[in-house]
């Protein structure tokens, strides 16, 4: 059977094969042409049974090939046969088969083959047919086509046609599943010659599943058309020599196949038609190198023009941005974006307030992204963009801040009126279309932005189960012939040891396993040591820790590090699940798309099985200001002299260029050409909500965000579509991506909410949110080309892969565009590092 491969019954007559390409003989397709060349051909033919489609065909010969008519009605009676098909078992029947087969002896219990008829067909093949799990592999609105060939003794000559009906019709039990039926091929013929019969039925089913040849059949009006099909079919063979390669090799079917309309161009008849195939690549190549060339980017000359035309794009899908979110995926994407960035904002705000004395904190952090990012989700030119804090904004922040002591200015009304200029400026840009600038960033910029961006994430991982090391000392000089001699104790009558005197070698907060609130009470007499207080409660006595174990904290950075190895390789695991061998596709795809979310949860359950105090994630529990002495609404006068709203320009400067590059670099990133986006894309759109978004944040003192690079890629990621239904062999077609708002409005309204979450989410492990980190970092850097380039670094030419860039660029070119690049990452990464890390994106 064919629906775009091969698949053959194996020796036995139990098992399919698995997809392959099929190797035809050249011989066999010379003989289907001289079959099709002198047999008979109906064309258009009106019947509505196989029994009518069978007479025709036997009335209608060619004169050189007509029957007599006693063998008519013998090959009529032999055509008309109830077929025999094989059926695909599943592992569970096919165990009750064999669990059966002792009680069932070794008597055969073949039903003799009846007659085919469509009007009354039997009630075994319809019921086969409606059982047939075969059929979801079937393409929707596909037609079945039909080859029947073998030998027959009777016959002195081969009987053959081509039969192509008006309309599909059911024609029964004849297919394996039920579907209508729209041409048929019939080779009959003398014995001695069964293998030229197959091969050349093989010929013409690989001939009908070929979609240049099937335009032809459809439309063809003449023998003259099928002949000229076939013709131009073999004109794009390739032939293998026999002695290169094994014949009974099978050919794993391609992960890519070639375009039907690339294919058409390539024909001298069709150049006529469809231009010059020349110029036709030569126009594909051209608009590979200009991917954001579209008219998202092209000026109208008009004050607002391109804002006006991004309104008037996206306005006519924003019913369907809700409607498309009605899919199992989407949460699958809510949960793991939202864990993803209740991470990225408790990290970002706790070294914001470090940063600023903690006039922007985790709070404020976490109210700010769910503000601005639902208002950014409801209206943006491009929803699937997630907002969060960047590195730049944290280092002009610390600047900032640093600067107002200084000056014994207001940190928050001084930056106040540099949001409202920036806002201002923001608001310019979209006016003048200055989101044009946009068509000049070149792959070298994208690669470049998006590997340093993917680094930090990755280094960011690294680096916090690196601290947690630090918290949790691992006790290297632990003996255990020396175990008698650990202990620790609370001393509440001798002062407290000078740092370093107690634990040494031991490390970590925790030193005693015991229940507060299970303690006895405390005697009036107060002992020196009291071995049965908390370390807790020790300290809020005035007392100190004595002993040599004090500072050990058992396992946790062991587990910690085992979770976070744990989290990463399960993420990568089960995203790559969806193209593993085993399970049905259902089961592979819901496993892929819930990555995440399984990854978090059975990590969760070791950890709570383990018992062992890893630090969890906790999130603020109170909605009140992190800095007492700052409110929820910054004045713009009355804490700084007039003129700082006037010299409140020059940084707003240089906070717009950063703004501008972050966001715009991000934007192009996301409406790459690969990602299929059908929906559009709205640069000006999304810059004039970040800037107005910088006024209300400004004026509420809540952190400024702009798009996050990592996360918004990890996003559309986890939105990805692909064909649900594909052929055996076949690989799934990738659709594009679930263009809608429902999923990041979702986020952040939890990210609004989490404050009522705490009591869920502190069962969380850090360790396992650090693991999702690095999968994230990791996955941004994979999809770009700049890894595959680095690889082929490695590599010896002849085990480089046949990537298409290869075929046309000199290996040494390649080689010098990949250290050139290197070298200007190595050079970002070190202004990042430093004080200068505020021009980064300008760097870019």
């Amino acid at each position: 059977r064919w629906i775009k491969f091969e698949e053959k019954v194996e020796d036995g007559g139990v098992r399919w094969s698995a997809p392959h390409v099929p190797a035809l003989p050249l011989h066999s397709l010379f003989q289907l042409r001289t079959c099709l060349q002198k047999g008979t051909m109906l064309l258009d033919l009106d019947a509505l049974s196989f029994k009518e489609i069978i007479d025709k065909a036997l009335s209608e010969q060619p004169e050189e090939a007509e029957l007599r008519p006693e063998l008519r009605g013998r090959l009529a009676a032999l055509l008309l046969c109830q077929p025999q098909h094989q059926t695909t078992k599943s592992l569970l029947r096919l165990l009750a088969e064999l669990a059966l087969s002792p009680c069932q002896g070794r008597h055969s219990t073949a039903v003799p083959p009846g007659l085919l008829h469509p009007k009354c067909p039997s009630a075994a093949s319809l019921s086969f047919q409606l059982r047939n799990q075969f059929k979801k592999k079937v393409p929707p609105g596909a037609e079945a086509a039909h080859v029947a060939v073998g030998e027959v003794k009777f016959l002195e000559k081969p009987f053959s046609a081509f039969i192509r009906l008006r309309r599909g019709v059911a024609l029964g039990s004849l297919a394996e599943v039920a579907l209508p039926s729209r041409f048929l091929f019939i080779l009959l013929g003398p014995r001695a010659k069964v293998k030229a019969y197959h091969e050349v039925g093989r010929a013409m089913a690989t001939l009908l599943t070929d979609e240049v040849f099937q335009r032809v059949a459809w439309q063809a009006e003449h023998r003259e058309d099928i002949i000229a099909g076939m013709e131009a079919f073999l004109d794009e063979l390739t032939v293998l020599p026999p002695g290169k390669w094994d014949p009974s090799a099978r050919i794993l079917p391609p992960s890519c196949l070639p375009s039907p309309h690339r294919r058409t161009t390539m024909h001298p008849s069709d150049r006529q038609l469809h231009g010059d195939g020349d110029m036709s690549a030569a126009g594909d190549r051209a608009g590979l190198a200009h991917p954001h060339s579209g008219e998202e980017l092209e000026r109208t000359g008009r004050l607002f023009g391109g804002l006006l035309r991004d309104i008037r794009r996206k306005a006519p899908w924003y019913g369907s941005d809700f409607s498309d979110a009605l899919h199992p995926q989407c949460l699958s994407a809510v949960l793991y974006i939202y864990l993803a960035t209740v991470t990225n904002a408790i990290t970002f705000g706790g070294m914001l307030g470090d940063a600023t004395a903690n006039m922007q904190g985790v709070l404020e952090n976490f109210l700010g992204t769910a503000f601005a990012g639902s208002i950014f989700c409801l209206f943006s030119g491009q929803p699937l963009t997630i907002l969060s804090s960047t590195g730049p904004m944290l280092v002009f922040e610390r600047l900032l801040f640093s600067f107002s002591q200084d000056h014994s200015l207001d940190y928050l009304e001084f930056r106040l009126w540099i949001g409202l200029w920036v806002a201002f400026f923001g608001v310019v840009l979209v006016a003048t279309e200055a989101s044009h600038l946009v068509r000049y960033f070149t792959r070298f910029t994208e690669e470049g932005f998006c590997a340093l961006i993917s680094l930090i994430f990755i280094y960011d991982s690294l680096k916090k189960m690196r601290s947690l090391a630090d918290a949790f000392p691992i006790n290297w000089q632990y003996r255990l012939d020396n175990v008698t001699s650990y202990s620790c104790t609370c001393n509440l009558s001798s002062p407290a040891p000078a740092p370093g005197q107690v634990g040494e070698g031991l490390g970590g907060p925790q030193v005693s396993g015991h229940d507060p609130s299970s303690m006895p009470a405390l005697s009036l007499q107060h002992p020196a040591t009291l071995a049965g207080l908390s370390r807790t409660q020790c300290l809020a006595r005035g007392g100190h820790l004595l002993g040599t174990s004090c500072q050990y904290v058992p396992d946790v950075t062991l587990l910690s590090t085992l979770l976070f190895g744990v989290a990463f390789l399960s993420c990568t695991a089960f995203k790559r699940f969806r193209s593993s061998r085993y399970f049905p596709a259902a089961v592979r795809k819901l496993v892929s798309d819930f990555a995440i979310i399984l990854t978090i949860l059975a990590s969760c359950a070791i950890d709570a099985t383990l018992g062992l105090e890893t630090p969890k994630l906790l999130v603020p529990s109170e909605l009140k200001p992190t800095n007492p002495a700052r409110g929820w609404i910054i004045f713009p006068f009355g804490a700084n002299p007039w003129w700082v709203c006037l010299v409140s320009v020059v940084p707003a400067v240089l906070v717009t260029i950063l703004i501008f590059m972050d966001q715009q670099i991000t934007a192009v990133i996301l409406n790459r050409r690969e990602y299929k986006l059908q929906k559009g894309a709205g640069f000006h759109l999304d810059l004039l909500c970040v800037s107005l978004l910088m006024v209300v944040t400004s004026a509420t003192g809540l952190p400024w965000y702009v798009s996050a690079t990592v996360i918004s890629l990890a996003h559309m990621e986890s939105l990805r579509k692909e064909s649900v239904t594909s052929a055996p062999g076949e690989h799934p077609e990738f659709l594009g991506i679930r263009e809608q708002r429902l999923t990041g409005l979702a986020v952040f309204v939890l990210m609004g909410v989490s404050v009522f979450m705490a009591p869920v989410l502190k069962h969380i492990p850090m360790p396992v949110l650090y693991g999702v980190f690095l999968h994230m970092g990791v996955a941004a850097l994979n999809s770009i080309q700049l890894t595959d380039r680095v690889r082929l670094l490695l590599m010896p030419a002849k085990h480089q892969p046949d990537l298409p860039y290869l075929r046309h660029v000199p290996l040494r070119r390649v080689h010098l565009f990949t250290v050139i690049q290197l070298l200007c990452l190595a050079l970002l990464w070190v202004i990042k590092s430093t004080m200068a890390a505020i021009i980064f994106p300008v760097m870019v």
